[in-house]
C-alpha cells in the first residue's frame, strides 16, 4: 500500500482551517505594509542555491533535493525562498522600479532532513523581502511586520532575539578570531570540517559538546566596523521606538551564508531545537553575488507547519467555518430531480446549498441540516410539487412557511 513519502504529509480537510487562517493573516499583514505577492518556480538551477546559500552550509551539503533533468541540466527543488526572489528581481529588471521593492511569498520548501515536530522534508513558508534600501529603519519595519504577524495570529509569550554579524569589511577579522578560538578545542566531526570551510557555521552546531564551547566564543558585535556598529545601534533605537522587546543573542548567525549585518529570530516560550517560529536578516551582497548590481536587501521567513504546531499548543481557536446557507430536504423520486435543479439555481445565485443524494426520511434529513449548522431547510415533497411551492423552515426558531421558488431565491440571496 502506498503512503506519503517520509517527511511529507497530507493536509486533510480538518486541518485546512488552520492553513486558511494563517494564509489570511499573512495576506492581511503584508497588505498593511505594502507588500505584493510573487510566485517563483518550485525548482531552479542548482547553482542558484549553491552560490547564494553557501557551500559550507548544511542545506547545500546535506539537504538539497537535486536532480538532472532530461535536458542534462542540474536542478534543485527550492530549499529556501530568498534566492529565487532575488533571481526574479534581477531577471525582470526590478531595479528600475521605485525602491525598495516589497515582495512576499507562500511557497513549498524542500529539504532532506530528519523529520520531527514542526519540521518536514516538504514544508511551507511565508516569507517577505524588502529589496533596495540599506537603512536600519527597513530592518526594523521588517521585524515589526513579523512580530505583528505572530501577534495577530494570537500567539503569546514571544521573544525577539537580534544580532549583527558584520559585513565583508569586518567579518574576515572576526572569522580569524573564531578559528583561533576553536582550533584549540575538541570539536565534533562536522565542526572539524566547518573550521576549515566556513568558520561562521561553527556557531550553528546543535551538538551538545560543541554548544558548550560556543558559549564562550568570540562575539561578532565586538568585531564590527564603524558602519556596521552604527547600523546595529540604529536598529536597536528603532526597535525601542516601536516598543518591541528584544534581546541581543551573540550566538545567533542563522543558517545561510548570504546574511550580513542584522540577523533575528522570533521564538515562543517553548525551548528546544524547534522553538524558533521564524527569522531572517539582511543580505546586502546577495543580488550582486547572483549577477546583479550591488543592491541591499532584508527579509524574513516562517514555516507554516511550525506556526500551526504552536497555534495548537497554545489552544488558539480558529474562526468558525462558514455554515451552509440552506439545506434542501427532499422526499420522493420526483422531488429528487427538483432538488438538483433548485440547488443549481441557488448556487448560481451565490447561496451555499447542501443536501443528501440518497433517499432518507425527512426526520433524518432535518437532523443532518442541524448537524451542518444550516440556517434554513427547504423541503420538497409531493405536496409542494403539486402546488408549485416550497416549504422553508427556519432552523433557529423552528418556524416554517410556504414560499415560491422565486421568493426563496430573493430571500436567501439577502442572507
Amino acid at each position: 500500500m502506498f503512503q506519503a513519502p517520509r517527511g511529507t504529509q497530507d493536509i486533510l480537510p480538518r486541518e485546512q482551517p488552520y492553513w486558511h487562517y494563517v494564509e489570511r493573516v499573512a495576506e492581511k499583514i503584508t497588505r498593511l505594509y505594502g507588500y505584493e505577492r510573487i510566485e517563483t518556480p518550485v525548482f531552479e538551477e542548482s547553482g542558484l542555491f549553491i552560490r547564494s546559500v553557501g557551500t559550507g552550509t548544511d542545506i547545500v551539503e546535506k539537504e538539497m533535493y537535486t536532480f538532472t533533468d532530461l535536458g542534462g541540466g542540474e536542478m534543485t527543488l527550492r530549499p529556501e525562498g530568498t534566492a529565487s526572489v532575488c533571481r526574479a528581481y534581477i531577471e525582470h529588471g526590478m531595479a528600475s522600479l521605485p525602491q525598495p521593492i516589497k515582495l512576499y511569498y507562500l511557497a513549498p520548501i524542500f529539504r532532506y532532513e530528519r523529520p520531527q515536530a514542526g519540521r518536514f522534508r516538504e514544508h511551507h513558508q511565508f516569507g517577505c523581502e524588502a529589496i533596495g534600501d540599506e537603512g536600519a529603519v527597513v530592518d526594523a519595519e521588517v521585524i515589526d511586520m513579523a512580530w505583528l504577524f505572530f501577534e495577530t495570529l494570537g500567539l503569546k509569550g514571544l521573544r525577539l532575539q537580534i544580532n549583527s554579524i558584520g559585513c565583508t569589511q569586518c567579518r574576515p577579522a572576526y572569522l580569524t578570531a573564531l578559528k583561533t578560538y576553536f582550533q584549540a578545542l575538541p570539536l565534533c566531526p562536522d565542526c572539524q570540517v566547518r573550521l576549515k570551510k566556513n568558520a561562521l557555521r561553527l556557531l550553528d552546531c546543535k551538538n551538545s559538546s560543541c554548544m558548550a564551547q560556543i558559549q564562550n566564543a568570540p562575539r561578532s558585535i565586538d568585531h564590527l566596523c564603524s558602519a556596521c556598529a552604527a547600523h546595529f545601534t540604529n536598529l536597536q533605537g528603532h526597535l525601542e521606538q516601536l516598543g518591541l522587546p528584544f534581546n541581543i543573542d551573540t550566538g545567533l548567525v542563522r543558517g545561510l551564508d548570504y546574511y550580513t549585518r542584522t540577523v533575528f529570530e522570533i521564538q515562543p516560550e517553548l525551548e528546544g531545537a524547534q522553538s524558533t517560529l521564524g527569522g531572517g536578516g539582511r543580505y546586502d551582497g546577495l543580488i550582486e553575488e547572483l549577477g546583479g548590481k550591488p543592491t541591499p536587501g532584508v527579509g524574513f521567513a516562517t514555516g507554516i507547519e511550525r506556526i500551526i504546531l504552536n497555534l495548537k499548543r497554545q489552544n488558539v481557536a480558529m474562526p468558525a467555518p462558514p455554515r451552509p446557507g440552506v439545506f434542501i430536504a427532499w422526499v420522493g423520486e420526483r422531488a429528487q430531480n427538483e432538488f438538483l435543479r433548485l440547488a443549481a439555481i441557488l448556487r448560481r445565485a451565490g447561496v451555499d446549498a447542501a443536501a443528501t443524494y440518497s433517499s432518507r426520511s425527512l426526520k433524518a434529513q432535518l437532523r443532518l441540516a442541524n448537524t451542518l449548522g444550516c440556517s434554513y431547510t427547504v423541503i420538497i415533497g409531493e405536496e409542494e410539487l403539486t402546488r408549485g411551492t416550497l416549504s422553508l423552515r427556519n432552523m433557529q426558531v423552528a418556524s416554517q412557511e410556504e414560499i415560491t421558488p422565486d421568493a426563496l431565491i430573493a430571500r436567501l440571496g439577502q442572507v
